[in-house]
């Protein structure tokens, strides 16, 4: 075997994907129809996925092409399969939908900025070596977030498939509201695209699951809409629409755009300003502090104006349209739906505005679908920088790239343990890290692994990382010929697409089983799912929630352990004695400590210990059964070496059995070992017994057998 095939070797560690070789036919072919049959889910599922995130949906190709590569030549894992996931598009959206329309230019830059910050933090926890980072997630916790995240994806398709807008607010609650009460504009066509495309997946699913069910419910779909003129699109002047608050609204907003544009040029000559003051004055001259206020003040009107916009886009998408043919030349009129003219005619119709702008409306009277794609790559270029969005998205790049990183690395362990192969989490996390960092570079937003892309890549029976190889080579050969044939796709179908796909994530068994398993696993779960929904469009937040109150009744539970006082049972073994009505020994009290010895239960563990000694006031001795303590901390060495005075003044011995090396070791570090004295210490309770109950036959004493050893 190649000298760099060995897994410590540095050509091993730089270039893992090496592991691969010697690489034979068999598996050549292995993972190349492994690689097709991935692709074949990959392209229209992307594009979904982009949807989600608020993206044109070609924006998931370029996130299928180089991303999915990347990751699997610098990861861990021979199947995983990273790209465009459910759970990271949403968590995508949700955090830059307050910071810029969804689809808008803005909105672009900021998805692919996220995604480099994504990729530069789980490199560095990656590079040192802090995988283990993610464990403060606890799995009760992504149990109620994905169940959480699943219901709000399905959720914000609704509007997708049956053809109405949908209003963005600090509050999904109220936009699904929105939803409801446009039941009744259902676009009839629509919804029967997005119903057919999931019948058509469910059915496959059940029937022929080896078929490429999401492939075929594209394809069928997207000839039909071909077919029937599924798109309606035209174009309007402002004069042309005859509802006077629509009209008042769009000049509104015509007028915000303008001061838009003003207020970006003052800002970039503001900031060229600031440079030139800033080399020849220095950063603590008045001229900087006043040009940075100004700057300051000029950006926050910037942010108003976009919000205010943002608003009123929301507010002229809701409004609904009948077209009234132009005679003689004239152009089209859009009248009010149910408000014509006397004796004017509809063309059928209900039309609405889907873009406001300056210059004509783009009208749409049809079924949505993907349009145009650019032809090709995509441009390959550093992220535009901002400073202040940089340090608005951090805290959501953090959470994406941990709740990113277990998706994938929960995926690598599954198929690993099929494919017995070995995951190393801190090599998962630079594949994943490095996979964002150069789809950032090449216009994507940010990726994981996919649970449902994986096993179908280690069904069709891939061997290496050169299956997904072969994936993104597919994708870029879509990007360059095949991205034409995808015009008339209708987003009705990308919804379905994505609904199909989490229907799989709702899992309330799961949150079931953490309950069973421990109730504050439970409540962190329940917790984290309600936190979730009712943060909205905020994700984030209910994640932080969840995990917070995870760490929080973990340490609840630490702050008081169990504390048994033992009693010797039938069978021999040391026993709670209050569980199994043991008698109480006039020797000695054996209590035995579960848990940690440290600063937060240290307090407990001494009233615990006072109130066993106070209970049984004629045993002259305590015995402490140190087994299931697994560690002390300078507070613990402190309470015991305060105990032990306070005890032995009041004329009870003290004594400790079973301790592992740790503790031992703490003591002997410190000098408890020392305080306690020769003959305190045990190395298993049966012995410290039998050494105490010698002690007191030697000193005379009427000693029961209630603790000795049996023989």
């Amino acid at each position: 075997m190649p000298y760099f095939s060995a897994p410590r070797s540095v050509m091993g560690r730089v270039f893992p994907f090496l592991r691969w070789l010697p690489y034979s036919v068999a598996a050549l072919r292995a993972d190349f129809i492994a690689g097709l049959t991935v692709a074949l889910v990959l392209v229209p599922q992307s594009m979904a996925y982009a949807q989600l995130a608020g993206l044109p949906p070609y924006y998931g190709l370029y996130a299928a092409f180089l991303p999915v590569v990347v990751a699997a030549l610098w990861g861990s894992s021979n199947q995983l399969g990273t790209g465009p996931v459910a759970v990271v598009s949403l968590l995508t959206a949700s955090s830059l939908t307050p910071l810029a329309a969804p689809g808008s230019e803005q909105f672009v830059v900021l998805a692919v900025m996220l995604a480099l910050l994504v990729g530069l933090v789980q490199l560095a926890l990656g590079a040192f070596k802090l995988g283990v980072v993610v464990n403060f997630l606890s799995h009760p916790v992504i149990v109620g977030f994905t169940n959480a995240a699943a219901l709000i994806i399905g959720l914000s398709q609704i509007n997708k498939l049956i053809g109405v807008p949908m209003g963005r607010s600090e509050h999904f609650i109220n936009d699904i509201w929105g939803v409801v009460k446009q039941v009744g504009d259902t676009h009839l066509p629509t919804l029967a695209m997005g119903a057919v495309a999931i019948v058509i997946m469910w059915v496959i699913r059940k029937k022929a699951p080896k078929l490429p069910g999401v492939l075929i419910a594209v394809v069928l779909t997207t000839v039909v809409s071909w077919a029937i003129g599924f798109e309606r699109n035209s174009k309007a002047s402002v004069e042309a629409i005859m509802d006077p608050e629509a009209r008042a609204l769009l000049a509104e907003f015509a007028r915000t755009e303008g001061r838009i544009d003003e207020l970006n040029a003052q800002i970039a000559a503001k900031a060229g300003t600031l440079k030139q003051v800033l080399k020849e004055s220095g950063e603590l001259s008045h001229e900087i502090v006043t040009t940075n206020y100004e700057l300051e003040l000029l950006r926050l009107q910037l942010r108003d104006r976009e919000s205010e916009n943002r608003k009123r886009n929301r507010t002229i998408r809701s409004f609904v349209f009948e077209r009234v043919a132009g005679a003689a030349g004239q152009p089209d009129a859009f009248f009010p739906q149910g408000k014509l003219t006397a004796g004017a005619q509809s063309d059928g119709r209900l039309w609405r505005i889907a873009r406001a702008g300056k210059g004509d409306l783009k009208m749409v009277g049809g079924g949505e679908v993907v349009g145009g794609i650019p032809k090709g790559l995509p441009s390959f270029s550093l992220p535009k920088m901002s400073w202040d969005m940089l340090g608005t998205l951090f805290s959501t790049a953090i959470v994406i790239s941990l709740v990113g990183f277990m998706e994938a690395i929960s995926i690598a362990k599954a198929m690993a343990a099929k494919t017995r192969q070995k995951i190393d989490p801190n090599q998962e996390l630079l594949g994943q890290g490095l996979a964002n960092l150069v789809g950032a570079l090449s216009q994507s937003f940010p990726v994981s692994g996919s649970f449902s892309r994986s096993a179908v890549n280690l069904n069709a029976g891939a061997m290496t990382g050169m299956s997904s190889v072969f994936t993104g080579v597919f994708v870029l050969l879509t990007l360059l010929f095949l991205t034409p044939l995808l015009y008339h796709l209708p987003q009705a179908v990308l919804a379905a697409v994505i609904i199909m796909a989490v229907i799989g994530l709702v899992n309330f068994e799961a949150i079931k089983h953490a309950w069973q398993a421990s109730r504050h696993d439970g409540i962190a779960a329940i917790a984290t799912f309600v936190a979730t929904l009712a943060f909205a469009p905020h994700l984030d937040n209910g994640i932080l929630v969840g995990a917070g109150l995870a760490i929080l009744l973990y340490l609840v539970r630490t702050m008081k352990p169990r504390v048994a006082i033992l009693g010797r049972h039938a069978d021999g073994t040391l026993r709670d004695a209050a569980v199994h009505d043991l008698p109480a020994s006039d020797v000695v009290t054996a209590v035995r400590f579960d848990g940690r010895l440290y600063f937060a239960n240290v307090s407990y563990f001494e009233d615990a210990i006072l109130e066993a000694v106070a209970n049984n006031p004629k045993a002259g001795n305590l015995l402490v059964v140190g087994d299931g303590i697994n560690e002390l901390d300078a507070s613990g060495e402190e309470v015991i070496h305060h105990l032990v005075d306070r005890l032995r003044s009041n004329g009870v011995n003290v004594f400790f059995a079973g301790l592992k090396r740790r503790v031992s070791d703490v003591m002997h570090a410190t000098g408890l070992l020392d305080h306690l004295g020769p003959g305190s210490l045990f190395a298993t309770a049966d012995m410290a017994l039998e050494a105490i109950y010698a002690s007191a036959a030697a000193a005379g004493k009427d000693a029961d057998q209630a603790l000795l050893p049996q023989k």
